[in-house]
């Protein structure tokens, strides 16, 4: 936080004092949005420094590289007024984008398959190249993007200078010879001055993406998660009812390691929501379900897991259930931490933080928006009650945050003794409208390791302001960069980032 500000008072007590950085397409007053433009996922690299998102036209993978690192390699007493000054905020600027997927048509099954990119990996960069992951419903393709330097001809008629300097060089190093009947020849004094030489010369750069690979036709079922494995060689990718693990090299043979379709699909009860890779262990893979469960496998206990090393899952409280329990526990995301303890989860209604090595419950049970329970029979009618939001953790996992409507976005701390809740929406404004954070709830005595749940400031249905939620627009995707308190987050067609 900035101490010097003086609207820090605008964010809770505990809280970062957030602040709108940059927006990427940003809607005029009344215009349109085109469904094909609607930004469908969003990813960070590893190093931070790069910035990909994919839209539901499937036609375009945009990628964002930032600019405010290479202005500050310089002395030593610039470097230190970076470390301690933070007001310099991350920015990013356009790099190239590419055509991802098309649209494809299964003719064994009739069905059309939507371009809509579905999720993005960044993979290990290499040799100054970068290298991704993007999928659709049913094919993933692996990228390769580098900057390739253009080389071009000047002008085959130079100014008389450098056509002088050409007929010298020519005539000091070929004075005289012989033509091809025998008679001598010689340069005159100053050249020739009708001989023209071309000079290649590259001063620009142009950005190449190439599809490497295609990995296809090992779906039956539309891919909802991908994720790289800490190895750097191999990545899974999950669908409704299968996950497959493939080796980058080899893009016509997976293996099956997950598989949950029985064989009567009446008997059908769970579906598989999201999977992800540990970040440092690469034979453990969690992914949850729609029963609001997450798996933890082993990848070294056989070929097919069809066991899992670990269940973790929160029991409904007795006469709680209701013809809506199911489908808002089901998992829409889920992610692993940077160090692999801890497992975010996101469902209909709340953020849990689950601890790898407590599988009796959460550890933490964030609210994102409760003053939606009464209204769950309208979200089953319009669907809304079908959305998939998806979460992000900080770097150093001390704070969670995950999207909800009204282009709105919650960041909540971690840490046992944080009472952080923090409204914000996504606009150039993004505390416009900050609620009032309730005190934290007791601690629950009822086991050795203590749960925390917090509701996170909660509004009965309209903001500071008094306007009503829209459920038309909602914030589905975001992403926090991996060592800086930053956020990226999709509302529409608009890419908006955040830094605190």
């Amino acid at each position: 936080m900035n101490g010097g500000d003086g609207d820090v008072t605008a964010a809770p007590a505990g809280s970062l004092d957030w602040k709108f950085s940059q927006v990427f397409g940003e809607r005029t007053a009344g215009e349109e949005v085109q469904e094909v433009d609607i930004i469908s996922a969003i990813e960070f690299d590893k190093s931070g420094h790069h910035l990909a998102t994919g839209d539901r036209g499937g036609s375009r993978v945009v990628l964002f590289e930032r600019t405010d690192m290479k202005e500050h390699v310089g002395s030593r007493r610039d470097m230190e007024r970076i470390d301690y000054s933070n007001s310099k905020h991350p920015e990013f600027r356009y790099k190239t984008e590419f055509q991802s997927h098309e649209p494809e048509f299964d003719y064994l099954k009739s069905l059309e398959i939507e371009e809509k990119i579905n999720k993005i990996r960044w993979c290990q960069a290499a040799n100054g190249s970068l290298f991704l992951l993007s999928t659709n419903d049913k094919t993933v393709k692996f990228w390769k993007v580098q900057e390739k330097k253009v080389k071009k001809l000047s002008e085959m008629n130079p100014d008389p200078a450098k056509s002088s300097e050409n007929g010298s060089s020519t005539r000091s190093s070929v004075s005289s010879g012989h033509l091809s009947n025998g008679d001598e020849f010689s340069f005159p004094p100053g050249g020739i001055a009708s001989l023209r030489f071309p000079v290649v010369y590259s001063n620009e750069s142009s950005i190449m993406a190439r599809c490497r690979r295609v990995y296809a036709h090992a779906h039956d079922y539309h891919i909802n998660s991908i994720s790289n494995n800490s190895d750097g060689e191999t990545f899974i990718s999950a669908d409704d009812l299968r996950i497959n693990l493939w080796n980058m090299e080899i893009s016509n043979q997976s293996f099956n390691i997950v598989d949950v379709k029985p064989t009567n699909m009446e008997d059908l009860t769970e579906v598989i929501t999201s999977a992800d890779f540990h970040p440092t262990h690469c034979n453990t893979l969690a992914y949850s379900s729609s029963k609001g469960s997450i798996r933890l496998i082993d990848l070294r206990q056989s070929a097919l897991c069809d066991n899992h090393s670990k269940l973790f899952e929160e029991p409904v409280a007795p006469g709680s259930r209701s013809f809506f329990t199911e489908i808002i526990a089901s998992i829409s995301d889920i992610k692993f931490g940077k160090e692999g303890r801890y497992i975010l989860s996101r469902d209909y209604m709340t953020l849990k933080l689950w601890d790898i090595n407590m599988d009796s419950g959460p550890v933490s049970t964030f609210q994102v928006h409760e003053y939606l329970r009464p209204k769950l029979c309208d979200l089953y009618e319009n669907d809304s009650i079908f959305d998939k939001f998806e979460c992000c953790l900080s770097g150093n996992g001390q704070r969670v945050a995950t999207g909800s409507y009204s282009n709105l976005f919650r960041v909540f701390g971690t840490a046992e003794d944080s009472t952080e809740a923090t409204t914000l929406e996504a606009s150039k404004n993004p505390m416009r409208r900050q609620v009032q954070t309730p005190s934290r709830p007791a601690r629950s005595l009822g086991s050795s390791i203590s749960r925390v749940v917090r509701r996170g400031g909660e509004s009965p249905g309209l903001d500071a302001n008094g306007n009503s939620f829209d459920f038309t627009t909602k914030l589905l995707h975001l992403a926090w960069h991996p060592s800086e308190n930053s956020i990226a987050c999709a509302a529409a067609n608009s890419l908006y980032m955040y830094y605190a």
